[in-house]
């Protein structure tokens, strides 16, 4: 891959400058700097069956691109790790889950997560695995860690936005011989790295920030290479949750402009975090990166960014709608991460455990000063 050596640059590139050209091929005459997507059901196989492509639910260039790519962002530098691209969040979601756990295991998984979590906690019981589920704030799913195969972080939760201690969570898991996942969505190899955490999977939904702009559905999951990772390849071979050559050449070339967009995203989010800080109207206010925020300690000590995603609570259901309603700038939509922002009552889905004001903002890349007028002007007129 054409990557920079320490040799090349004491202490590697910086992040927009691997994001850039992660996963690159070497540069060939005549040839583009980024190849176009492998359309291949199959491959030219004479012979022994051997060498990287031979089927297409197997192995694509488009994905082994992708994978470099995304492996350069979450562990740079780091030998002895590789990526696994997915069709979706939830099937990467998925194949680590069903990869590693049978029947008779125990798994702790957090309740206050993504809200399809509570579908996976059914299908795992129908699997004879046992479910125990704890809250992310305050690291308490440690007290539920004994005799558990593997333990699943989300951090931030979403949509809470609460922050556990990975680092203790992971020494605390390894201890007692668990496995350790995170999911990543919220974070972004650019804010967060939980490999480098102590954690054994990094899982993530491309469909949010990593590739942000609201077209392409994928997952993946990075981990160390060995038995746990292999078991994953195998999962995804046995279900074929791939993703197309298309999704994963559009998110390749997203990547490109993902610490752009995050450090837009971010500030922005910060700015308008602070200025829904102290209006009457809003309660609940969440953002890891405000100093007084109940996260903010332990999120400052292992992220490197805070996320654009802001959460609140308005007085009841009627006013987060006609709040929603009025902004212009701000898109009713779910997901997250996009470069438009979304804005959407989380309690319309009835699978996570808000109150009914509770609002989720996913804060684009927009003028800050247009974002943080829309924003608060909706608050005004849905008072009316």
């Amino acid at each position: 891959m054409n990557g920079f050596t320490e040799e090349v640059l004491p202490g590697g590139p910086g992040e927009g400058t691997r994001a850039v050209r992660a996963g690159l091929p070497e540069p060939v005459k005549h040839e583009p700097t980024l190849p176009g997507p492998v359309f291949a059901a199959h491959f030219h196989l004479p012979g022994e069956p051997t060498g990287p492509y031979t089927y297409g639910r197997d192995e694509n260039p488009t994905w082994t691109h992708l994978e470099g790519a995304i492996g350069e962002l979450e562990a740079p530098g780091r030998d002895g790790v590789e990526t696994l691209v997915f069709a979706s969040g939830m099937a990467a979601i998925s194949a680590v889950l069903f990869s590693q756990l049978r029947a008779g295991d125990a798994v702790v998984l957090p309740d206050d997560g993504y809200q399809v979590l509570p579908l996976v906690r059914a299908q795992l019981e129908a699997y004879g695995v046992e479910v125990r589920t704890a809250p992310t704030a305050g690291d308490a799913q440690l007290e539920v860690l004994d005799g558990a195969k593997l333990l699943w972080i989300e951090s931030p939760s979403n949509p809470g936005l609460d922050v556990c201690d990975i680092r203790r969570l992971v020494e605390a898991a390894h201890a007692r011989g668990a496995l350790v996942a995170v999911d990543n969505t919220l974070a972004t190899p650019l804010g967060q790295r939980p490999l480098e955490l102590g954690a054994d999977f990094s899982v993530a939904s491309g469909t949010k920030q990593l590739t942000g702009h609201g077209d392409v559905l994928l997952g993946y999951v990075t981990g160390k290479t060995g038995d746990p990772m292999t078991a994953v390849r195998r999962w995804r071979k046995i279900v074929g949750a791939i993703p197309g050559p298309m999704e994963a050449w559009l998110a390749h070339r997203s990547i490109a402009t993902l610490q752009m967009r995050v450090d837009r995203q971010n500030a922005t989010a910060m700015a308008v975090a602070q200025a829904l800080r102290g209006r009457p109207e809003v309660t609940g206010l969440r953002y890891p990166g405000l100093p007084d925020d109940p996260s903010h300690k332990v999120a400052s000590q292992q992220m490197r960014r805070y996320g654009c995603v802001i959460s609140f609570t308005l007085s009841m259901r009627a006013r987060a709608e006609r709040f929603l309603e009025e902004l212009r700038f701000v898109e009713e939509a779910t997901s997250f991460g996009g470069v438009r922002s979304t804005a959407e009552r989380r309690g319309r889905w009835g699978g996570d455990a808000v109150p009914e004001g509770f609002v989720r903002l996913s804060v684009g890349a927009e003028d800050p000063e247009d974002l943080v007028a829309d924003v608060l002007r909706a608050l005004e007129e849905s008072a009316r």
